[in-house]
């Protein structure tokens, strides 16, 4: 039972890297594009939009493999390791990047608004921020049960 439903989500983090390859493949350019045609003024801003789209997919993918190694550690049934534990320290730094990239971008976000005219585009660049940062919070929370379960494991060790 347990191989199969950490292959199911081995596959689903897999799944989970093409949409955003699509998106950096697809829609960046077009964004880029598209912030230069509403930005004339801003020179750079074409520049900006790559750096934080297609940058913050490096930690996004380095997360994604974090998270397959993880899962890799569960099926060798070293899952209460410090393997483990530094796997969600290093998912939880991604987190904390993307979250940090995409605030750096919220300008932007304000300046598109401004020229469209439309306030609710502000809170859509809200959206990424703050799903990566319950994200870094959730892989602190269980950071810190596996590294107090790592310790009471090893305590009923020592007393056997």
């Amino acid at each position: 039972m347990k191989k199969v439903t950490t292959l199911f989500l081995k596959i689903a983090v897999v799944l989970l890297g093409v949409p955003v390859l699509g998106l950096c493949i697809f829609l960046v350019p077009e964004l880029a594009d598209l912030a230069a045609e509403l930005l004339p003024e801003f020179g750079f801003i074409s520049v900006l939009v790559y750096i934080v789209f297609e940058g913050s997919a490096i930690p996004f993918y380095f997360a994604l493999y974090q998270a397959f190694m993880l899962l890799r550690y569960i099926d060798k049934n070293k899952a209460f390791s410090d393997l483990s534990v530094k796997a969600l320290k290093k998912i939880k730094y991604c987190a904390i990047s993307i979250s940090v990239l995409h605030v750096l971008a919220l300008p932007l976000f304000y300046l598109f608004a401004e020229a469209d005219d439309a306030p609710g585009v502000v809170f859509v660049g809200l959206a990424v921020p703050f799903a990566s940062l319950v994200i870094a919070v959730f892989a602190a929370v269980l950071q810190k049960l596996l590294q107090e379960a790592i310790a009471i494991k090893s305590e009923n060790d020592l007393t056997v």
